[in-house]
């Protein structure tokens, strides 16, 4: 399915591509991101950096490549611990986990301005874009005591770990031309996760992490 997305984007973009003499063009653009996590007992905020790479295919549509990657995200969990036998005492043990989560994501996808164009010299554009990304997460557990696995069954483990997600990446911004082909833009997205690959070091795997992202930046037209 994703293969058949990817190649729709390349054929409607060449399709684009036509009666469009001074097109195409591409940007470099580079922001500071924020990024929080609202799903329940996953919540945390990080900071990040974006380096964005735009193919102008006419006036309104594009191609984007971005990658980017944030901080640590830190959150606590309040678990128990169950004994796998009845003889073992006590049968429950309760503990903090404290967990430290980041990621990197690579996207490609469409961008469409519907205010404006890329080359605006003076009005504002607004615009919105959509594709599909990697998610690349790294995840380390510290229990607040050592419990045996062996004895107990945990609902997290302790320790490090790596985790992948597909994501649907989705988001609006608005930019300013500031002069000499450069423009200030902030805008606002998702990377809404499609798979959810298990991993006993996550707590919430079902369609997490869930993060939404503001960012501010600048871009330069070539």
């Amino acid at each position: 399915m994703y293969k058949r997305i990817l190649i729709l984007i390349l054929y409607t973009g060449l399709l684009a591509i036509k009666g469009n003499a001074q097109w195409p063009r591409f940007s470099l653009a580079t922001d500071l991101t924020g990024q929080t996590s609202f799903t329940n007992n996953q919540r945390y905020w990080a900071v990040g950096h974006t380096t964005n790479l735009l193919f102008h295919l006419s006036k309104k549509n594009g191609i984007y490549v971005w990658f980017c990657y944030f901080s640590d995200g830190k959150f606590n969990n309040n678990l128990t611990a169950t004994a796998k036998q009845a003889g073992t005492l006590p049968q429950q043990v309760n503990y903090v986990n404290s967990a430290r989560l980041r990621y990197k994501e690579f996207s490609v996808g469409w961008r469409h301005y519907f205010k404006g164009a890329p080359d605006a010299e003076k009005k504002w554009n607004l615009y919105g874009f959509a594709g599909l990304g990697l998610m690349l997460g790294r995840v380390n557990n510290t229990h607040s005591i050592g419990i045996d696995t062996a004895q107990y069954s945990v609902p997290v483990l302790s320790g490090k770990a790596n985790f992948k997600r597909l994501t649907a990446d989705l988001g609006l911004g608005v930019e300013f031309p500031i002069g000499n082909d450069f423009f200030l833009y902030g805008e606002g997205k998702v990377f809404i996760p499609t798979t959810d690959y298990p991993s006993p070091y996550l707590f919430v795997n079902d369609r997490a992490p869930f993060t939404e992202l503001a960012s501010v930046g600048l871009r330069i037209l070539f």
